[in-house]
This record gives C-alpha cells, sequence and structure tokens, in this order.
C-alpha cells in the first residue's frame, strides 16, 4: 500500500514495489517525486523524520532529520528585530522578514542524507534506480495541479512572506515556476526545471556525498558567501542524522510508537494520555462536550511544548514527566472541573509547506515520513533547482528559552510519524503535514479508529478542529450548534473556510491478516492511497 498527497508520486512508489522494491525503495522513490511535484512542499535541502518498522529485519527505529542551525548564527543576533509571535506557535515575526525568507532563513539541510543513509543500509534496488522518476518529472515536466496552484497563490497571512513571492524570490524561481507575462505557472500547465534533473543525475551517479562534501556543496557554499548566508561548508560536512528508537506510549491497551523531540511525538502521546480518562464515545464525535475536553488536551499539550520541548541536545526536556500517566490524571482532573488550559502568544498565524508518505509491503515493512522545507526560504543556488528550507523562521529570536538560537540547534516539529500496535502488531500508520496543527490532526485519525472504530479513509476525512492557542479552529463541517454552548461559556471560535483542512493526514491500517487499508486526505486536493 503507498499513500501520501500527490498522485505521480504514489504511482512512482507503487512501480517499485511492483518491480520488487520494498517498501523503503518505494519511500524513497515516493520523497523524491515529491520534491519534484510539489517544491514548495519538500526538498532535498529539507527536514524531517522517518519512521521504519522492518520486522524480518528486527528493526524499529526513526531517522531524524531535523535541520540544524548554522555555525554562524547567534542566540541574540535578532532579538531586536521581534514583531511578534503566529498565533499557532508556528515562528516569529521579525523585520524585514530576515528569518523568513532569503539566504539567513536557511538552517543546515539533513533530508538528502537521511535517503541515503536509509538506502544504504535497508534499500534492495540500485540507488539510481529510485531517481529515475523524479529525473524524468523534472526533465519532461509535471502537470500543475489545482491543490498546488492553490497553494501557490493563495493569499498571504498577516506578517508572513506569501509562497508567490518564495517562488519568484530568485532568478532560477522566476525561470521556472511563472510565465513570460510574469505570472505564477496556471493549473495545466507544464513546469520543468532542469537544473533540478541535472542535479539529480549527479547525485544518481555519485550519492549524497556530493551534496554535503563533493561538487555541489561548494557551489553551495560559494552562493551562500556571495549572498551574506548563514549556511557554509563546514555546516554541511558537519551535518549527521540522528536514529534511534521510538518514543513509546500507550492508548485503551495499544502501544504507540511516535518520534522524540524536537518532533512531535510526544505532544501526541501526552493528548493521549489525558483523553484516556475520558469515555469519547459517550460524549458523542465531535460534540460540544468532546470538541471541549478534546480541545483542552491540545491545549494543555501545546503550552508544554512552548514551555518544555525543545532539542535535547542543548535543552533539558521533562519527557517522562510530560508523557507519564499521573500527569496525564492531573491535567484530565483540571479539564474535568472545567479549568480552562491557557495558551501564551504573541499573535498573528501561519501556513507550512510539508508533506507526508506511508508505505507498507509484503514483508511487513512499514514506512511513515513526514520531510518539509519549513517556510521555504526562496533560495536557489544558480543552476541545482532545488529550494532551500527556511527554518530559521521558527526558532525564538529571544536568548534563554527551549526555542533559542544556537549554532547546531534544531527546532521543534510538530512532525509525528506514528505507528499504533496491538502487542506487536501494527494496526495503524500515520502522519501528516500542517505546522503545529500535524500533531492535532494525527492526535483526532487515531481517536476516530481507536475510540470511533473508522476505517482509515473515514478516519482521516472525518471534520477536524484544533486548539493550538486559546481560540479554537474548526473546519466548515461541523455544524455551529456543536459549539455554541462552549461560546456562550467564553470560548473563541475561529470557523475555518475550508471543508478540510487542519493537517493533512495519511495512514494505513492493516487487519488481523495484515492487510492494508489506505486513508489519503484531500486537504490539499489530491491525495492518493494506492493498494499495490
Amino acid at each position: 500500500m503507498v499513500v501520501s498527497l500527490q498522485p505521480d508520486a504514489v504511482e512512482a512508489g507503487a512501480n517499485v514495489l511492483r518491480a520488487g522494491g520494498n517498501a523503503v525503495d518505494a519511500a524513497l522513490a515516493l520523497a523524491f517525486v515529491q520534491t519534484v511535484v510539489d517544491p514548495m512542499m519538500c526538498g532535498i535541502a529539507g527536514f524531517g523524520s522517518m519512521h521504519l518498522f522492518l520486522p524480518r529485519k528486527g528493526v524499529h527505529e526513526i531517522i531524524d532529520f531535523h535541520g540544524r542551525v548554522p555555525a554562524a548564527a547567534t542566540p541574540e543576533m535578532w532579538q531586536d528585530r521581534i514583531l511578534g509571535e503566529t498565533e499557532d506557535g508556528f515562528g516569529f515575526i521579525l523585520e524585514d522578514a530576515v528569518n523568513d525568507i532569503g539566504y539567513q532563513s536557511i538552517t543546515t539541510p539533513g533530508t538528502l542524507k537521511a535517503f541515503w543513509q536509509a538506502h544504504q543500509r535497508f534499500g534492495s534496488r540500485p540507488w539510481p534506480a529510485l531517481l529515475e522518476s523524479a529525473i524524468r518529472y523534472a526533465s519532461d515536466g509535471y502537470v500543475v495541479t489545482p491543490g498546488v496552484y492553490g497553494y501557490w497563490t493563495g493569499a498571504g497571512l498577516p506578517g508572513r512572506v506569501s509562497v508567490r513571492d518564495r517562488l519568484g524570490f530568485c532568478a532560477d524561481g522566476r525561470q521556472v515556476y511563472f510565465d513570460p507575462d510574469g505570472q505564477v505557472m496556471p493549473i495545466g500547465s507544464i513546469v520543468r526545471n532542469p537544473g533540478l534533473a541535472q542535479t539529480y543525475e549527479r547525485l544518481a551517479t555519485d550519492g549524497a556525498d556530493v551534496f554535503y562534501t563533493g561538487d555541489i556543496a561548494r557551489q553551495i557554499d560559494s552562493d551562500m558567501q556571495r549572498n551574506d548566508g548563514l549556511l557554509n561548508a563546514r555546516d554541511l560536512a558537519d551535518y549527521a542524522t540522528e536514529s534511534h528508537e521510538p518514543l513509546w506510549g500507550d492508548y485503551r491497551g495499544l502501544k504507540v510508537a511516535t518520534n522524540h523531540p524536537p518532533g512531535g511525538g510526544i505532544m501526541v502521546i501526552e493528548m493521549l494520555n489525558i483523553l484516556e480518562r475520558f469515555d469519547l464515545v459517550a460524549m458523542g464525535h465531535n460534540s460540544s462536550d468532546y470538541i471541549r475536553t478534546v480541545a483542552e488536551a491540545m491545549k494543555i499539550a501545546t503550552a508544554d511544548k512552548d514551555n518544555h520541548v525543545g532539542d535535547p541536545r542543548f535543552v533539558e526536556v521533562p519527557v517522562e514527566r510530560l508523557i507519564s500517566k499521573d500527569y496525564a490524571i492531573q491535567q484530565a482532573a483540571a479539564i474535568s472541573r472545567g479549568e480552562k488550559a491557557h495558551v501564551e502568544r504573541l499573535g498573528l498565524s501561519e501556513s507550512p509547506g510539508t508533506t507526508h508518505l506511508c508505505v507498507s509491503d509484503s514483508a511487513g515493512n512499514i514506512v511513515s515520513m513526514t520531510h518539509s522545507l519549513g517556510m521555504m526560504s526562496g533560495v536557489i543556488t544558480p543552476g541545482l533547482g532545488f529550494m532551500y528550507n527556511g527554518c530559521m523562521g521558527v526558532f525564538d529570536p529571544r536568548p534563554g528559552r527551549a526555542g533559542s538560537i544556537a549554532p547546531g540547534k534544531s527546532r521543534f516539529s510538530s512532525i509525528c510519524p506514528t505507528i499504533l500496535f496491538d502487542g506487536d502488531r501494527p494496526i495503524l500508520t500515520l502522519g501528516a503535514p500542517g505546522a503545529t496543527q500535524i500533531a492535532m490532526g494525527v492526535l483526532q485519525t487515531i481517536l476516530n479508529v481507536v475510540d470511533f472504530g473508522m476505517t482509515p479513509q473515514e478516519a482521516v476525512l472525518a471534520p477536524r478542529f484544533s486548539a493550538t492557542s486559546d481560540a479554537i479552529t474548526v473546519t466548515a463541517r461541523i455544524p455551529r450548534y456543536s459549539y455554541a454552548e462552549l461560546e456562550d461559556a467564553g470560548y473563541r471560535f475561529i470557523r475555518s473556510a475550508s471543508s478540510y483542512d487542519i493537517a493533512s493526514v495519511h495512514a494505513i491500517g492493516f487487519d488481523r491478516d495484515g492487510e492494508p487499508a489506505g486513508g489519503a486526505d484531500i486537504v490539499y486536493g489530491a491525495g492518493m492511497a494506492l493498494k499495490v
């Protein structure tokens, strides 16, 4: 089973499985195509988290490849530029958007190194074969879909640079993504990126080393030096991924495996622990009681994340306390008493650029991976074709905090590729893009499957809500009468104009015989689940 947002990428992954590749091969081929056909959502100069369950090899681990602050950065370098914080906690607004777009917004990327390491350790197909489809799409072109076009041209959010301006920040971006009249390539047009095709051909021949220590690294370094970037050749050469066992929790007798900080898995486990104390089914799905209870758990976990969760190599994260059942009992009791949690914010809102995939094969292998560019820097080194991440925009420009800037540090990310087990048998794997909404979308999909007995497809399509501030955002398919009494009680609601919103969850469920059932979201208009 192959599930993701982009049909072209899903097909590429399925073709690898049909040719005898394993789940790792298929996931990587799929991911490379994602970087071509949805280039604002992800790229080889991005970051992410790859959850691998390979039972016949005795492997269950997560490769985290978060972006790292370049060595030239300092904790106080932007402290006098602060204008505000996004309402959902996905970054800070600074004068001149220096952290949001351009050469100083880039962290050291880890995506390509993680792809390479996963292939070298667990892949079965030749490395060049995994880049074939991506090279073809970059060279021959791909069709601009309504979802991609809508993302490229959507209204910018307060304080943030629009995606259109990110596309056109560099000359190479304008050449690839704009027509001769200076307009973003319209729906149905063909986008070709010969520079990216050539870069991928070099990667197919030389592997990831050419990007981190070879000729491409030197091109990157020269471009950064010319444009006052923070990133340099030493940052690239020193970059290392982290591999570790999952962070474990349990929910209603099921085991939950997810990623460690600075990933968002800790929030998923904390929220599940709190909600385990309530009879959600008796409340009714998306009822007033249900929305209040789940939203309060979301707010508690968000406040804990803001105050305590960061890169554990730099800050002490109280993981055991936050995911303990005793702590959950205390928080559940507060919700039962009618207390309202508070999430401190400075203002504004944000929209992310991230994508997700789930792949399973006939041997029982599972790959669940979320990878991203964050907010996209807009920077494309001349001739290379790929855009760099913009992850500096999420670091806290105030020194002395969990998310503050420090050389080598990774930012918190809500990405949380997760697998649920009944004993040793996997029953659900899932993840999502969606900035701080990721954990909220994943949480509700788990509740929909475990508590309400929905299929994966039903679970990801059910209407969602979110509380990553003191306001509760609801999608348009949740009727107003479901939360009217909460408004009367003083809760502030933000009603989304979208019927499908709040992350874009993709999932695979497994029955007792291991047969997969896919669940593809349509938040971005084109999710696809394909059984091979």
